[in-house]
């Protein structure tokens, strides 16, 4: 084996995994900014066209948001159901859309004194705002599929790369790369948007790569290396802006300060680019379009000549596997594997996440403190992902989960009461890392573990219902959290303490979810577990 060469192309494709937990992550030393300088201006008597004008094109966005959302739910669906029951159902679902979509462009804008109805809108554009790259993931993750196959995984990691440098750019200057003819909040918005379609390439394409190229001894431990190296991106990104956010005062922060943020991404994206070239397309794609020669000598430089020649025929074998419809072994393990997965954001890891920095300001804290907890947040998620790395195949994938659950659970709905009492000093940034710790050990790389165990190879494909529900659970996590976080009246009663504990309820939802109806797969074959769904 050729270890030298093997780990090249790896660090190489775990760059778009670190890509993947930076630009994702990037948002949050930068959100308070943002809102300064494009939203808080629409609650402004002086302000009163560009609120008007802010909430029309917001409506126009989401509304253009939930269509494309809902294609791509259409188009699950007729994988699902097959293409007549398909086309069928997503018709039936796309008549309300419809009439939802009509009713809310058409809806009454609000008057100009009244600013209650004009801050409850401009909470929910704040989480989009923050969420907006989400929408690009919902595409990205759904397309990526459809891009490996067409151009192949190189081609469509450089295709990942362009989309995150471009993002970087267009994000840093909104206001002069306007070229959409809309207000620059939302130029903002729509780079962010094609950044994320990168990241849901990447989120797919990074660790298919690696699979691909990594013998099957050393398979495992490889691919693992991607989810350390999104942890990793997102721990630079926490550093990164804490540095630029002592580099002036407040008022640069939002003037500037912010824009560098996002231009940071674009070291990482064109490095990324750049290695590109310089790697060769996986031997699985290779042997996919018949050059078998080709694939040979990659196999050859990579495994050694002894293996090559069984390495070769594995992969001829996999490639002529039938492919079973997603309905062959029923309906039991779609449904699992999707609540799994929404259950995995609807526990508000990227609350935590994306708004680390404007929790901890709630908590009394300055933008620079915020800001260095952030950092301690990132390195407790890296330690733990760490831990549990090392740990899920010793003590098994379900005492995991409920265990991380539990310690979540009792996390949220201790941090919510510190809000709640006022009491938002040591204990609450205790609570808040020991939820991170409890996540990182357990449901972060654990549930994509089960993910990636539980759907026989016949419907592999199917794996793609769940994942576009953990990006669609992630927008709707992170695009609600302001509504309930800055809601006036919740904030009034609970002193936003209201949103952790409806986190800490889902907490242990997904723990009693869990107990009842996951397998334990730690130590059985994948034909073993394939049997859980036959029932022999």
């Amino acid at each position: 084996m050729n270890t030298r060469y093997l780990t090249g192309l790896t660090l190489v494709a775990t760059l778009g995994g670190f890509l993947f937990g930076f630009d994702t992550a990037v948002v949050n030393g930068a959100e308070k900014s943002l809102v300064d300088l494009f939203i808080s201006k629409a609650l402004l008597p002086e302000y009163q066209n560009y609120a008007l004008d802010l909430i029309t094109q917001y409506r126009i966005l989401v509304s253009v948001v939930f269509l494309g959302v809902f294609m791509i739910i259409a188009g699950q669906l007729i994988h699902l159901l097959g293409k007549r029951k398909g086309f069928i159902t997503g018709f039936i679902l796309l008549i309300p859309l419809t009439i939802f979509i009509v009713k809310y462009l058409s809806a009454a804008l609000p008057e100009g004194n009244d600013t209650g109805a004009i801050r409850e809108i401009t909470d929910s554009i704040k989480g989009f705002v923050v969420s907006s790259a989400l929408v690009g993931c919902i595409i990205g993750a759904a397309l990526s599929g459809f891009i490996a196959r067409s151009i192949g995984r190189k081609k469509g990691l450089i295709l990942t790369a362009f989309l995150l440098s471009l993002s970087a750019f267009g994000a840093w200057q909104p206001e002069k790369l306007n070229i959409f003819g809309t207000l620059d909040v939302f130029s903002f918005m729509i780079y962010r948007i094609i950044g994320g379609a990168g990241i849901g390439f990447a989120s797919i394409l990074s660790p298919m790569y690696i699979a691909e190229i990594a013998p099957a001894d050393i398979r495992g431990k490889l691919v693992s290396w991607n989810q350390f190296a999104i942890i990793s991106g997102m721990v630079i990104i926490y550093f990164i802006n804490y540095l630029i956010a002592r580099s002036g005062n407040e008022q640069w922060l939002i003037t500037d300060g912010w824009r560098w943020m996002f231009f940071s991404g674009v070291i990482p994206s064109l490095l990324f680019l750049t290695l590109l070239f310089f790697i060769p397309e996986t031997p699985r794609y290779l042997m996919l379009k018949n050059r078998k020669s080709e694939a040979f000598d990659l196999i050859v430089k990579i495994s050694g000549s002894i293996k090559a020649p069984e390495i070769q025929k594995d992969i001829e074998t996999s490639l002529s596997e039938k492919h079973a419809p997603w309905l062959a072994y029923g309906y039991k393990v779609i449904i699992l594997g999707l609540i799994l997965a929404v259950f995995q954001q609807f526990i508000g890891i990227n609350v935590v996440m994306y708004y680390a920095a404007n929790i901890f300001r709630n908590m009394g804290l300055s933008t620079d403190s915020s800001l260095l907890q952030t950092i301690i947040v990132g390195v407790i998620n890296m330690l733990f992902t760490i831990i549990a790395i090392f740990s899920v195949d010793r003590f098994g994938r379900k005492p995991l989960l409920i265990t991380g659950a539990f310690i979540m659970a009792l996390s949220m709905f201790s941090l919510g009461t510190s809000f709640y009492l006022k009491s938002t000093g040591l204990m609450a940034l205790i609570f808040m890392l020991l939820y991170i710790a409890g996540f990182a050990m357990s449901w972060g790389p654990v549930a994509w573990v089960i993910l990636a165990e539980i759907y026989p190879n016949s419907i592999r494909g199917a794996v793609s219902i769940p994942v576009a529900g953990l990006w669609i659970s992630n927008l709707i996590i992170s695009w609600t959290f302001p509504m309930m976080n800055d809601n006036v009246w919740l904030t009034e009663k609970f002193n936003h303490g209201f949103s952790y504990w409806i986190y800490g309820l889902m907490c242990l939802l997904a723990l009693l979810f869990v107990v009842k109806f996951i397998p334990e797969t730690k130590g059985k074959s994948l034909e073993e577990i394939e049997k859980f769904w036959t029932g022999k």
